[in-house]
């Protein structure tokens, strides 16, 4: 019977003939999947036989993955924020670039005890979780308008033993503040973008992925009824809205929210592209 070592060229061989990015990668996830070995275990196995009832589920794993199955679909769950999430076709991937924006949004939170905070459009529940993870102290309220999402975020609650308030809602309708900070990661990319994606991203639903011509049809409502659902702070200012958008298109929605009279920043991921927006009015709740 084959080794271990043989499966993993064959997937490599296999995944960069069908264009994947990380070949080599995603062949050890896999094996590390099926064999139940961690990343040493699986280098000291190298030599050791497959057992066929072990080949018949890694060829299946394979090929899916060279069909462009997301790899995050096929491992079933993913290390992310300091939780583990189930991840299927209910909601967006969570991606490496969010955990930045848990990462700013801990920074918003620093020093503020008992926070309460409101994540718009949690798809799997990773921003409020992993909120929740790292603030225990904080309540935490999670919003999203598909209830399949939200069926998988309280899966992952469950699987985190992590308390969150789940709410179905369009946007903030319905749900009353005040919130220190409102945090979101909302379809922001523009319908154009449709056409041309990975074949990975198809397996995402559009609802969490496209928002109108600019990318921004759900950030500008959601700008505008934040403001009302922020708490006021003396001195410091009020609650703060904190957003993922495409790089084309925050520093747009930044700009608008100046000329509505917030106080606002525009803040680079670890990349170095202007991807988080940073968005705070003086006493909002009291201004109309």
């Amino acid at each position: 019977m084959p080794t271990v070592k043989a499966w993993e060229l064959r997937a490599i061989s296999r995944f960069a003939a069908a264009g994947l990015p990380s070949p080599r990668t995603d062949a050890r996830e896999l094996l590390k999947l099926v064999l139940g070995l961690s990343d040493t275990a699986l280098f000291l196995a190298s030599d050791r036989e497959v057992l066929e009832a072990q080949a018949a589920q890694l060829s299946a794993l394979i090929e899916a993955r060279a069909a462009r199955i997301p790899l995050q679909h096929l491992l079933g769950k993913v290390e992310w924020g300091g939780v583990r999430l189930k991840s299927d076709r209910r909601a967006l991937i969570p991606r490496p670039e969010t955990e930045w924006l848990l990462h700013l949004a801990l920074e918003v939170l620093r020093g503020l005890p008992h926070p309460r905070v409101l994540d718009v459009g949690t798809g799997t529940g990773a921003l409020a979780l992993g909120l929740k993870f790292a603030r225990p102290d904080a309540a935490v309220t999670a919003s999203d308008l598909s209830a399949d999402a939200l069926a998988l975020a309280q899966e992952n609650a469950a699987l985190n033993g992590l308390e969150v308030q789940w709410i179905q809602a369009d946007l903030l309708q319905g749900i009353a503040g005040p919130f220190d900070l409102i945090v979101s990661n909302p379809p922001y990319l523009p319908g154009a973008d449709q056409h041309t994606a990975d074949p990975e991203v198809r397996h995402d639903p559009d609802l969490a992925l496209y928002a109108g011509a600019d990318g921004l049809s759900v950030a500008r409502p959601l700008l505008a009824q934040a403001r009302a659902a922020l708490a006021e702070s003396e001195g410091a200012g009020g609650g703060v809205l904190l957003l993922e958008l495409d790089p084309r298109n925050a520093p747009t929605l930044a700009a608008e929210a100046r000329d509505l009279g917030a106080e606002t920043q525009v803040l680079p991921d670890l990349a170095g592209r202007e991807r988080f927006v940073q968005i705070r009015w003086l006493n909002p709740a009291s201004t109309s």
